[in-house]
């Protein structure tokens, strides 16, 4: 199974929503940060990534028909030149609404304390800062900066591929225009919800040492 879809879209512009939404239209399963959380030695798979610029994506994401948010929004570039072939999604919002709630939900998440090292949760905990708060912010927060980061972000990926390829989505549009970039029919239900603030903040006090 090769990776058909990439989000290039950071965290709290709707991904996981994306994801339930890709996997409902055939493109499942997605890869997501939950997987993260979820597969044993992926996060270290991602450290190593992060280090080396580049992957095994084939044996990373192997049996994942997309994949989306962080960790792989991160390396964009990387999977698109290595699958050539899927299409890429970058999921937009506005600009200070996305950091309002990023700046409520991943950063303060980011900011806890860490386990030991041989801990089992370690890497998975670290990992997500490395990448997030250091490694696509620089460990500077604020606002302004942030917002720099993320709109640069976004130019970057507009410009570095073709309008047939990339779809530039807001998923409060719901399924119109997701459908007709992948070319399917619309769904009868709703588009799915989810991963809301109180959602997230619930899954992180679950998951705090």
């Amino acid at each position: 199974m090769e990776l058909n879809i990439i989000g290039a879209g950071f965290g709290r512009t709707g991904t996981l929503s994306l994801k339930l939404a890709l996997e409902q239209l055939g493109f499942g399963p997605c890869y997501h940060m939950h997987e993260v959380f979820a597969r044993p030695g992926h996060a270290e798979l991602w450290r190593q990534a992060q280090k080396a610029g580049d992957a095994d994506w084939n044996s990373l994401l192997a049996g994942y028909r997309a994949a989306v948010d962080w960790p792989p929004a991160f390396f964009w570039r990387q999977l698109a030149a290595h699958y050539p072939r899927a299409r890429v999604i970058l999921t937009v919002r506005d600009a200070d609404a996305w950091y309002d709630s990023i700046s409520t939900t991943i950063f303060p998440a980011q900011r806890l304390p860490l386990p030991p090292e041989d801990a089992p949760l370690f890497h998975t905990l670290v990992m997500p800062r490395e990448m997030i708060r250091v490694g696509t912010f620089g460990d500077q927060l604020d606002r302004a900066h942030v917002i720099e980061v993320y709109e640069k972000h976004n130019a970057e990926v507009k410009a570095a591929l073709p309008a047939s390829r990339l779809l530039v989505y807001d998923v409060k549009d719901g399924w119109a225009p997701l459908c007709e970039f992948l070319e399917l029919p619309i769904p009868s239900g709703a588009f799915p919800c989810s991963n809301t603030t109180q959602e997230f903040l619930d899954r992180v006090q679950a998951r705090t040492p």
